[in-house]
């Protein structure tokens, strides 16, 4: 028996009623799919904070027994346990503070003599290097920052590995104040900013920072940023003398020079810039704020604030009534004289 031919004109029409019936069965696998994907994100979820919570208990319980080994004259210790803290989480509270604590009693604690134990190879001579070493913590009782940094460096050429931990706890506390000491020298014209953000970078690198030496360093970099806009951008070396106020308003560098009359100047010399554009309610702004600042020199610009401040304000002409005599036809008794 023959085939009889199809005799729907459009065969095509038959296509949606296939596809449908895949559709549910492509949801259930979307379903399935989309199933497994949020199962792995919250398993990975939970791993990652479960991992988190475990550091953060290492981390809890490895700063006390560093502040434990630390009161306990066990510094070698203290200082692994420090560096497991900091290396995890450098922001723990009280960690810097008692590392640089750490570092500074390394370098001024006494040596423990060792215990010489007998071998068939010959011991090294190592009495020039105790006297180096020596030497380097009398410079450092006596404050001498230079001596005490070169003498360390003769030590470290003589030998490398002498008392690791000790020295470089002797250099971090010497680069550390003669840094200090140069950007906030009593002398202004001693005042080295540069070298004093280089040595406490030094110091950095044998530990971390306290925060008086840390917010030095920060506002004084601000200081020398401002000063590389001096008379070229005032708006910018208003900003930064600012910024270098608001922490140490009397730093200054060679020029004796301090932040606050910096500040001061720039602001008066971005308000001239803005009498030039015409901007005088501006201007105005700018001298009252750098007028906060009390200067013999303000006494010179005070005419031209005051010419500011009347272009700003101009005072408005107020106008006169003009009487108009009274015009009348009765005319106006007078009193005789008798």
């Amino acid at each position: 028996m023959s085939q009889l031919p199809d005799t729907n004109p459009n065969p095509a029409f038959k296509q949606p009623a296939r596809m449908s019936r895949w559709i549910p069965l492509l949801g259930f696998f979307v379903l399935i799919a989309l199933g497994i994907f949020a199962g792995v994100s919250t398993a990975l979820t939970l791993r990652q904070n479960a991992m988190a919570t475990t550091v953060a208990r290492q981390v809890e319980e490895q700063y006390q027994l560093g502040l434990d080994a630390m009161n306990n004259g066990q510094y070698e210790v203290a200082l692994q346990h420090f560096q497991f803290v900091i290396q995890n989480e450098p922001n723990y509270p009280g960690v810097q503070d008692a590392y640089t604590k750490l570092m500074i009693w390394i370098s001024v604690s006494p040596t423990p003599s060792p215990t010489i134990t007998p071998t068939i190879t010959s011991t090294p001579d190592l009495r020039g290097v105790e006297t180096i070493f020596n030497q380097a913590k009398q410079y450092i009782a006596a404050s001498d920052w230079n001596n005490a940094i070169s003498t360390l460096d003769n030590l470290r050429k003589a030998h490398p590995t002498y008392h690791t931990a000790e020295v470089d706890g002797m250099y971090y506390i010497s680069l550390r104040n003669r840094g200090y000491g140069k950007i906030a020298a009593g002398d202004c014209r001693m005042i080295n900013l540069e070298g004093g953000i280089y040595d406490l970078t030094l110091a950095e690198r044998f530990g971390p920072l306290d925060s008086d030496a840390a917010s030095m360093r920060t506002f004084a970099r601000y200081y020398l940023t401002g000063a590389a806009f001096w008379q070229v951008d005032w708006v910018q070396a208003q900003y930064y003398f600012g910024q270098t106020m608001l922490g140490y308003p009397n730093m200054t560098d060679a020029s004796c020079q301090t932040a606050t009359d910096r500040w001061r100047e720039a602001t008066i010399e971005y308000a001239k810039q803005l009498i030039l554009k015409e901007d005088y309610c501006g201007a105005q702004t700018q001298f009252d704020a750098a007028f906060t600042v009390y200067s013999s020199e303000n006494d010179q610009y005070y005419p031209t604030a005051t010419d500011v401040y009347f272009k700003c304000n101009p005072v408005t002409p107020t106008l006169t009534p003009t009487l108009t005599p009274l015009v009348t036809d009765t005319p106006i008794p007078t009193t005789a004289t008798p």
